[in-house]
């Protein structure tokens, strides 16, 4: 996955600004995703390997039938 723009990720993810919000910080404190900067010095956001592991259990539990 190529770094995203905030935007790009809030309105992919159907949240409002402010739920989306509380959700970016806790997952840039838990080491979820990073932020980082592109060429041009605007900001972006990557899911980080421990995301990504993340993602694989959420995606294994959906699977099994459990909601989250």
């Amino acid at each position: 996955m190529k770094p995203q723009k905030k935007m790009k990720i809030m309105y992919q993810a159907n949240l409002n600004y402010l739920r989306f919000n509380r959700y970016l910080s806790d997952f840039l404190s838990k080491g979820f995703i990073e932020a980082i900067k592109d060429e041009e010095g605007n900001g972006r956001y990557q899911i980080t390997s421990r995301g990504k592991n993340l993602l694989v259990l959420l995606r294994k539990a959906n699977e099994l039938g459990y909601s989250i």
